[in-house]
């Protein structure tokens, strides 16, 4: 029950924080970091742990499910050098300093540094697309910052993994290492294998909401069984999500579309809530069972710990700036990111929910346990609030040239449906098929300036206000007592999905804080 009062508290301070977050043009997981330790603080507060194992499968699982479903194969065929740069080399690097320092600093033992390294090497992209979705960046750099968060936390969890492995078992035999080695090919071959079988059971449940049931269990229970397996249970999640993305939306209806991404939104972001607290917890609980002298020791490796994060990728996202335009031929069709494009890049290393589930998975006894635990959560903090704050003036300091290719291939794309339209009328003369054909050349006339059809117009200006007159109408006779509650709900559902269409997307979608 404990865990639960604090969980609504930490909600109810998100919610205020998040309207600060939007206010300020502050990425939201930096104020769900600040709300995590004022909630720990509070002395009332109950020391609650939590299996390391479900650690990883509750937060990062739909985490990763949530971004990999967003990030195509093509692209990262298209940006496989700058993401191999940032999701294995700027990984390794990290690592291997961080671990330097563990071992030269504190005296960790080299298995425990090594994990240390590879908790705090992956940054989270949800921390920084959660504030560059608010200015007009290249587009290119914003997809290689999504790529990447999904790659580097594989590479960093398979560090991770086989460090472990090292500092918890007595002896480490070549077939745990082999296992390790094919941990990563098996998962992903494991998630394409969920994924189609989620394919061929989930139109049986469409419509009902069996159907949602059955995307946690398959989400989930795919997390679960890479791990009895030994595989990696990262990359079956992010081959699950892109198969799923490659061949779900086409056999799925719009109905149970806007379901399925509304609940997922709400639940990725709630276990984000819970991460923070959990991890406010652990701090909190680490530094009251230690006197000072033995705390600030703690805190000032932690710094350390911080300090070389940041400055690793920072000056490994330069160097390789540089080096690519320098030599270009190594990107081959690629244009060579400009220096402010690298500035950006390594500046956007804000540590998120996968360095706090990892370190929250740490069993217990491991060597240096409260350490690593405060050293993760210095540099989650850190990172979110040195860097989080400091990103938006960063950009505008920048001063990036707006990139439309996006909305120059939404426009496009717009104009190529709706000829297909056009096309399917045909030769019919029909009234309804030339009130039709008006309609959709009148859309198209729109799209040609760039604009969304439902934006504009007296025709959908008018069919909003009628929508408004029907809500006041349907309420009153609601109040009066003309109609039941069930006659309600249902005119009103029918209302809600007669806007939806009348209104562009951007009127109505759910805005991250």
């Amino acid at each position: 029950m404990a865990l639960f009062e604090n969980m609504l508290i930490l909600v109810l301070v998100a919610i205020v924080l998040l309207q600060v977050s939007r206010r300020l043009s502050v990425p939201y997981p930096t104020m769900l970091a600040l709300a995590g330790v004022l909630v720990a603080a509070l002395p009332w507060a109950p020391d609650i742990a939590i299996d390391p194992q479900l650690a990883l499968a509750l937060f990062i699982a739909p985490a990763l499910l949530d971004a990999a479903y967003d990030f195509a194969p093509r692209e990262a065929r298209r940006f496989w050098l700058p993401l191999f740069a940032l999701a294995a080399i700027a990984v390794v690097l990290t690592t291997a300093a961080v671990a330097w320092a563990g071992v030269a600093i504190v005296g960790l033992p080299l298995a425990a540094a090594i994990a240390l390294g590879a908790l705090v090497a992956p940054p989270d992209a949800a921390a920084a697309t959660a504030m560059l979705g608010r200015f007009a960046l290249p587009r290119r750099t914003v997809t290689v910052l999504k790529g990447e968060s999904l790659f580097n936390d594989a590479v960093a969890l398979l560090i991770f993994s086989a460090a472990v492995v090292a500092a918890t078992s007595t002896e480490t035999s070549t077939a745990q290492m082999f296992g390790i080695a094919i941990a990563v090919p098996g998962g992903v071959v494991l998630g394409i294998l969920f994924a189609r079988c989620y394919l061929m059971i989930a139109p049986h449940l469409a419509g009902t909401l069996g159907g949602r049931l059955l995307e946690f269990v398959a989400g989930f229970g795919a997390w679960i069984i890479a791990e009895r397996l030994h595989l990696s249970a990262v990359m079956t999640m992010v081959a699950l999500a892109m198969t799923l993305a490659r061949y779900g939306p086409e056999r799925q209806s719009p109905h149970d579309r806007i379901h399925s991404y509304a609940i997922w939104e709400v639940v990725v972001f709630l276990l984000n809530v819970l991460a923070f607290l959990l991890m406010g917890l652990q701090a909190r609980a680490i530094i009251l069972r230690h006197d000072l002298d033995q705390l600030w020791p703690a805190l000032s490796f932690a710094g350390i710990v911080l300090l070389i994060a940041i400055a690793v990728r920072l000056v490994w996202v330069l160097f390789y700036n540089r080096l690519v335009n320098y030599w270009p031929r190594l990107l081959g069709p690629l244009t060579p990111p400009t220096l402010a494009q690298g500035i950006l890049v390594g500046w956007c290393g804000m540590r998120g929910v996968l360095t706090l589930a990892a370190a929250l998975a740490l069993p217990m006894g491991f060597p240096g346990r409260d350490l690593i635990l405060l050293s993760a959560l210095a540099v989650v903090l850190g990172t979110l609030i040195l860097q989080g704050l400091t990103l938006g003036p960063l950009i505008t300091l920048l001063n990036f040239a707006p990139d439309e290719s996006f909305d120059e291939a939404v426009t496009k794309t717009r104009l190529a449906l709706l000829d297909a339209a056009l096309g399917e009328l045909g030769g019919n003369e029909s009234d309804a098929a030339q009130h039709l054909r008006e309609a959709y050349l009148s859309d198209r006339a729109t799209a040609e300036k760039g604009l969304h059809p439902r934006s504009v117009g007296d025709i959908n200006d008018l069919c909003r206000d009628g929508i408004a007159a029907k809500r006041a109408k349907l309420a009153a006779m609601r109040r009066s007592g003309e109609i039941e509650d069930d006659v309600f709900h249902a005119m009103q559902e029918e209302l809600d999905w007669i806007e939806l269409a009348a209104s562009p997307p951007d009127w109505v979608e759910i805005e991250e804080s």
